[in-house]
């Protein structure tokens, strides 16, 4: 049993359950994709809907009778908006037709690796490397089987703007550093030194999630999976129309990267509203935003 099922709203799902469901996705499902595997063999992708942006994803092959035989399933869910302008690269996974895109995002402070959700529309155009290079972006969706809500770090407008305009020169910096700016190397130091001396003041009488207002962590030994911490920006409460469990369906910015973020309302210790931060373990998805 996979374990982020419980995320979409299959808490309590047994395997014969289970098995009648991926059934019914071969039979009905809400999307149907088809391409051209590594090896040379067709491939699908059959997904299907149980709420707004979430689903079961069932990946294999159709065989001489034209039927289709599950290779492995996934549960999903598809972000919204536009998480990242960096160029990503993709990687297939050693033991099944699956891949992980990969990115060097400044925001975050460290290589984004996450799941492929659109792996059919990438083995489509993975041989025109000009058209990959036109991708508009990637949409992250994550799921989470534990997390939290925390109050807002209480700021005035004008420490936001401040915050902002050093977020923005930092980024400026890290990436003048990548190209080998060693006076942005310097700069870049200086600033930790100044970082740490703040923190080491601050934690004598403050709590550290008053200081820390954002994180994004790797977590655990799974590359594509993250501790974060961050704004809530939109929430809602939908349905799952198999089970009638409820899903909070979250836009979380974290580190002033938008992503969105999907939880079963079991899982979640505190009431979302927007302003509130979430914290929590996630598996972070993405699909990779290719121009029409």
């Amino acid at each position: 049993m996979h374990k982020f099922l419980r995320a979409v709203g299959f808490s309590n799902i047994k395997k014969e359950e289970l098995e009648i469901l991926c059934r019914e996705i071969v039979k009905h499902p809400t999307v149907q994709k088809v391409s051209t595997d590594s090896e040379g063999n067709e491939f699908a992708e059959l997904s299907r809907e149980y709420g707004d942006f979430f689903g079961i994803s069932l990946r294999g092959v159709y065989n001489e009778k034209d039927e289709f035989q599950t290779e492995y399933y996934y549960p999903y869910f598809c972000g919204t908006q536009i998480s990242s302008h960096e160029i990503a690269e993709v990687e297939k996974h050693a033991e099944k037709e699956s891949y992980a895109g990969i990115c060097d995002e400044v925001k975050i402070g460290v290589t984004l690796i996450f799941y492929l959700q659109n792996v059919i529309d990438y083995l489509a155009v993975k041989e025109n490397k000009k058209y990959m290079r036109l991708a508009e972006g990637i949409i992250l969706g994550a799921l989470s089987t534990e997390g939290k809500i925390l109050l807002p770090v209480n700021k005035t407008e004008q420490q936001e703007k401040q915050k902002k305009k050093q977020s923005s020169d930092r980024n400026c910096l890290i990436a003048a550093a990548r190209e080998g700016d060693e006076d942005a190397i310097e700069n870049l130091t200086l600033e930790d030194m100044d970082t740490y001396s703040m923190l080491s003041r601050r934690i004598t009488h403050e709590d550290v999630l008053s200081i820390v207002e954002s994180y994004f962590m790797p977590y655990g030994i799974e590359s594509d999976q993250y501790s974060i911490l961050g704004e809530i920006m939109d929430c809602q409460l939908v349905t799952n129309n198999w089970t009638g469990e409820n899903i909070y369906e979250m836009q979380v910015s974290c580190n002033g990267m938008m992503m969105g973020v999907c939880i079963n309302q079991k899982d979640l210790l505190g009431e979302p509203q927007v302003g509130r931060r979430f914290k929590g373990n996630v598996w972070m998805q993405g699909s990779i935003k290719y121009m029409d």
